[in-house]
């Protein structure tokens, strides 16, 4: 299937492409320090176009997402994720749908303007529309409960997110925030 024209992919459409970050910041609970801490962190980002996707009376257009984190010069990423960024043109919604190698899904949506720069997609546990599901280990140990994120699209060629996932900790027995942020830059 050709691409689509990337106007189609609404506010989604300037981030067709590969990104690359080297300024990334984690702050999440560290298991090996028993604490909270902050990593740094490189990534890189994959997103192809793709659609018209038919549900009914909905369509939807959207970019393939492949996402690898690493530490430093680590060869193998600490963190990756495979999805895909949609756009609901007709209901005005943006979403992101995604699944984390630990036995993580999350499906993420929020409302967006077609020539939006800035938009947020949020998603919660329990939720039948935008929800969290994880493994038993996961939900016992490490509950996720709720997700956020802020995409922001800038005129250099450049796009950046700041996102929190809430997560219940056992082994603290509450819940903490666990935030990642970073600046990507096209490179192809």
């Amino acid at each position: 299937m050709p691409a689509p024209d990337l106007a189609l992919l609404g506010p989604l459409g300037a981030l067709a492409g590969t990104w690359e970050g080297t300024k990334g910041l984690d702050v999440s609970f560290h298991n090996e320090e028993q604490e909270i801490g902050d990593t740094i962190y490189r990534e890189r980002v994959i997103l192809n176009p793709f659609g018209p996707v038919d549900n009914g009376q909905q369509t939807l257009y959207g970019l393939d997402y492949r996402m690898s984190a690493w530490r430093n010069d680590e060869q193998d990423p600490f963190h990756t994720e495979v999805g895909y960024w949609l756009w609901d043109a007709d209901a005005n919604q943006v979403m992101r749908c995604f699944t984390i190698p630990r036995g993580s899904v999350l499906i993420a949506g929020g409302a967006a303007a077609a020539d939006a720069k800035s938009f947020s997609m949020q998603s919660t546990l329990g939720s039948q529309t935008y929800g969290i599901l994880s493994n038993i280990y996961l939900d016992a140990m490490a509950r996720t409960t709720a997700y956020q994120v802020t995409i922001n699209v800038h005129d250099d060629d450049s796009w950046s997110y700041d996102e929190t996932t809430w997560v219940y900790l056992e082994a603290l027995n509450r819940l903490i925030p666990h935030t990642d942020q970073n600046r990507l830059y096209r490179v192809a």
